[in-house]
């Protein structure tokens, strides 16, 4: 094959690879995994003094989490997790047992979009949601439930 055919060849491939869309399915959450580590109490007291003592949130009358620490150790007590292969991930409550989470199973996914990035969010149960993000546009394949079958849950994103 001549230098000048496989240059094109190479490149043609691409060009096909690149508009063929991607299709990514929800995670299997049996093999995701925290990225961090849960913040200790003493932390999170440390930083409720610090958050809720904001003066300028005061004034914007952002203060419903701060009435309560327990409100606050809601919002704050998470630690991320991702899919196995880095493309979801999830804010996690540390409330949460790690082996719960790896046993939920996928319900639905929908697509949003906020300013120009497009969101596939993973519902699973437990109240876990799983996101990727992406610049490329994503449509759900189907109707977007799939509590019957997981690996249903799907999208395509060009």
């Amino acid at each position: 094959m001549n230098p000048s055919r496989l240059v094109f060849c190479l490149l043609f491939t691409g060009a096909v690879a690149a508009t063929a869309g991607e299709r990514l399915t929800c995670p299997d959450l049996a093999t995701a995994t925290p990225v961090g580590n849960c913040p200790r109490e003493s932390d999170l007291q440390y930083t409720f003094t610090g958050y809720c003592s904001d003066d300028r949130r005061m004034y914007q009358q952002d203060t419903a989490v701060c009435t309560d620490y327990q409100e606050y150790r809601k919002l704050k007590n998470v630690v991320p997790w991702e899919s196995a292969d880095g493309a979801f991930m999830a804010y996690l409550s540390c409330e949460l047992p790690a082996d719960r989470i790896k046993a939920a199973r996928a319900s639905q996914v929908a697509v949003s979009r906020q300013g120009k990035i497009i969101i596939l969010a993973c519902h699973y149960d437990q109240g876990i949601t799983f996101t990727h993000r992406s610049r490329r546009e994503c449509t759900v394949v189907g109707d977007g439930h799939c509590a019957a079958d997981p690996t249903a849950c799907r999208a395509s994103c060009e």
